[in-house]
């Protein structure tokens, strides 16, 4: 499905912007991942990839609010 068509921008790949959150050792954890979701859902693993990586994302995004939250607090003490 593209967000495309779903109204959003034109040429906009859901499973491409997920996948992009993947690199290095994270490609390896989706790509594990990935074949025995298939087999147990009817979900093709390039989306499945893509929810593992926009899953990192997320997590990464988190850690680094958290971590500029932390690096605010010590200079107001």
């Amino acid at each position: 499905m593209k967000l495309a068509a779903a109204g959003y921008g034109a040429g906009m790949d859901p499973v491409k912007i997920g996948q992009a959150g993947l690199s290095g050792w994270r490609v390896k954890v989706a790509d594990q991942v990935a074949g025995p979701f298939e087999d147990r859902t009817k979900a093709e693993p390039d989306q499945v990839r893509a929810v593992v990586g926009a899953v990192f994302f997320v997590l990464s995004v988190l850690y680094v609010f958290s971590t500029a939250r932390e690096v605010v607090r010590e200079l107001r003490d």
